[in-house]
């Protein structure tokens, strides 16, 4: 898709949230169903139904996604969509390129054997491999951009208040 078949996509869409701040409000929803007999818990993914369960670090066996894997595979997707359509917005030719991720944990902090150790990553580190037309300036334009709009990693970086219920019951 080049920069102008995006614009011409957009431009509706941006005009209407422009005049309508409420259209923008979406709420995404994710569902998952556990498991009647494995430490697991299956995630409808719209395209799949996905089984995560325990990493082989805390116990399981996998053969299960690991949720810590989901989370930085659903950084990778995101920061992979956002530098395409902002290099193609800026109309820089993007061939080809990797985005990947890496996450340091601790399991003791998951496994509660040390009460110091955090649960959750220490330090995620996301990289781009990109083979692409662009002078330095382009590409800090493109990375600063990239980083700015990419959905997870915004979210990762400025956590949104996060609220737990549960109900009991059928």
């Amino acid at each position: 898709m080049d920069a102008a078949v995006l614009r011409a996509m957009q431009a509706p869409i941006k005009d209407r949230y422009k005049s309508d701040a409420k259209a923008a409000f979406i709420t995404l929803k994710a569902k998952g169903t556990l498991d009647d007999t494995n430490i697991a818990c299956k995630v409808e993914t719209g395209r799949a139904l996905v089984e995560a369960g325990l990493h082989p670090a805390t116990g399981g066996d996998g053969v299960a996604a690991c949720s810590g894997d989901m989370l930085l595979e659903a950084l990778v997707a995101c920061a992979g969509v956002t530098v395409k359509a902002v290099a193609t917005a800026l109309d820089l030719n993007l061939r080809r390129g990797t985005v990947t991720a890496e996450g340091d944990l601790d399991f003791r902090g998951t496994l509660g054997v040390a009460k110091d150790a955090p649960v959750g990553f220490r330090a995620i580190r996301l990289r781009f491999d990109l083979d692409i037309d662009a002078s330095s300036e382009q590409l800090a334009t493109l990375m600063k951009l990239t980083e700015r709009y990419c959905v997870v990693l915004q979210t990762l970086r400025s956590p949104p208040v996060i609220t737990a219920t549960h109900s009991t019951g059928p």
